[in-house]
């Protein structure tokens, strides 16, 4: 697939295209299946060697694709069905729902593509510029999108007041993880083994330094939320009432992992400034806020003032945490290129998986550290992580063990121009257009229509027409239109 593209496997197109090399004599080039597609199980065949000018294809990784697409299509779900099926949006606190599968399967599917994007470094200093100048356009699109200019797809405006920007998001979360873990990659590239030595961690130790920065990022993390001192804070309440209101929160605490007094919305409030933070978080449901947990309703009139209080889901310390997902997405990406057998690397990604899934219901069930998106713990780093190499070794399976590709095709389709998808259906940007042509009223638009009269109506529900809309006219549109670029060669990649 993509035979003439030269586009290498990155988590939402993150990853660093390293073809620009000419000069490479040898080559290790993967065999295709009889159909003529991609695998990612052959072994690696010498090849004879070739023009220095002559660029060689390089081939996509069919899982590594549809897991990307399976994602994406995951957070279209949540994001616009969640509001119907409060169970399937993210946890109000403690707990794990659907939706809070998406972020850290992002950065897992940033970890593999970095450690196949990377496999060789002619030129250090030209990837550490490439490296930078993605990790910025993540960035500059993360702000616009999420910090606060954009007010897709139902408000007909655009523009931010600057003291309320949001700093942090998704992608900005994305660029820090990439970034950081690409240049580790790169910095390491003359330690690399061409070969692993015999034991069972000898693949841990062949990458022992990548391991390292994901190590010293989890000792951050740990250290700060557990014994930072977190004071009494006050904030002004501008969004649930016309008169902006002070309200005071009362902590004087270390190590508390509750929603008003831990360590990792300290972080984000002394960094970035309250008013820079998350105005709508979800511990909104929760049934000290509201009687309508876990979905959202009016508040209680004994609700703490925190209820009301902005807290930032990807704020700065939990994205150093967050390190940590790359770094077992890259360790993924490793067992990937050594190991070139079926069953070698099902029984490293399995095993790893399962380990870390363990470790996460101990520590969740123990109550030593509960499984927490919001603060993105340890627990939750682990227990999503192993599903991440699950899901990733049962896509392996059926695509690239057993050959069933043609159901996954159109979330290889997705995966393929992630980007795409992300901005025009994930952020709401194509319906945003489409409800900009209206009749007489912003209601009476073509996006509202279809929702209303094709779905709801016919279904006579709210929630099942909303949620049959996001499957039909949202995730099925958006996968045949990325099969269509696909035909054609277009794609939009960072």
């Amino acid at each position: 697939m993509d035979e003439g593209g030269k586009r290498m496997e990155e988590g939402i197109n993150v990853a660093l295209d390293i073809d620009e090399a000419k000069d490479e004599v040898m080559k290790k080039q993967e065999t295709t299946n009889i159909n003529g597609n991609s695998s990612i199980d052959q072994h690696d065949t010498d090849t004879v060697a070739k023009p220095a000018l002559v660029k060689q294809k390089t081939k996509r990784i069919a899982t590594l694709d549809a897991f990307r697409g399976l994602t994406i299509v995951l957070m279209i779900l949540v994001d616009d069905a969640g509001e119907a099926y409060p169970r399937i949006d993210h946890s109000p606190w403690n707990g794990c729902t659907l939706a809070d599968f998406v972020m850290p399967f992002f950065l897992f599917i940033v970890g593999v593509a970095i450690a196949l994007a990377l496999k060789r470094i002619p030129k250090i200093k030209f990837a550490v510029k490439k490296i930078i100048l993605r990790t910025l356009k993540l960035l500059f699109w993360g702000i616009i999108l999420q910090g606060g200019y954009s007010h897709a797809p139902d408000e007909l405006v655009y523009g931010v007041d600057m003291k309320f920007i949001r700093w942090c998001g998704i992608l900005q979360r994305i660029a820090l993880v990439y970034c950081v873990v690409a240049l580790i990659e790169t910095f390491t590239t003359k330690l690399r083994p061409t070969t692993l030595s015999p034991g069972r961690i000898a693949i841990f130790t062949a990458y022992k330094w990548q391991w390292f920065g994901g190590f010293m990022a989890f000792l951050i993390y740990m250290i700060t939320t557990f014994t930072l001192y977190v004071p009494d804070w006050s904030f002004v309440d501008h969004v649930n009432s016309d008169i902006p209101k002070r309200y005071t929160v009362l902590c004087g605490v270390r190590g508390h992992l509750g929603p008003a007094c831990n360590a990792v919305g300290y972080v984000d409030r002394q960094v970035w400034g309250v008013n820079h933070l998350y105005s709508q978080p979800v511990w909104r449901r929760l049934k000290a806020c509201t009687f309508s947990s876990s979905g959202e309703g009016q508040f209680r009139d004994d609700a703490p003032s925190w209820c009301l209080a902005p807290y930032e889901p990807e704020g700065l310390l939990s994205s150093i945490s967050a390190i940590l997902s790359g770094t077992i997405g890259i360790h993924y990406g490793h067992v990937l290129i050594h190991f070139k057998g079926h069953s070698e690397r099902l029984k490293q990604w399995l095993s790893m998986g399962f380990v870390l899934l363990i470790i996460a219901v101990v520590l969740h069930f123990t109550h030593a550290i509960p499984i927490n998106k919001q603060l993105y713990s340890l627990s939750y780093v682990c227990f999503t992580a192993g599903a991440a190499g699950i899901v990733f070794s049962a896509l392996y399976i059926l695509i690239d063990v057993c050959r069933i590709r043609t159901p996954f095709l159109f979330l290889e389709w997705i995966g393929m121009n992630a980007m795409l998808v992300f901005v025009m259906a994930a952020q709401g940007i194509f319906a945003a257009f489409v409800n900009g042509w209206y009749y007489e009223d912003p209601n009476k638009s073509l996006v509202h229509w279809i929702k209303k009269h094709v779905f709801v109506n016919v279904w006579k529900s709210e929630k099942v027409g909303t949620l049959l809309y996001v499957i039909f006219a949202e995730i099925t549109f958006w996968g045949v239109v990325a099969g269509v670029l696909h035909k054609l060669k277009i794609y939009w990649k960072l």
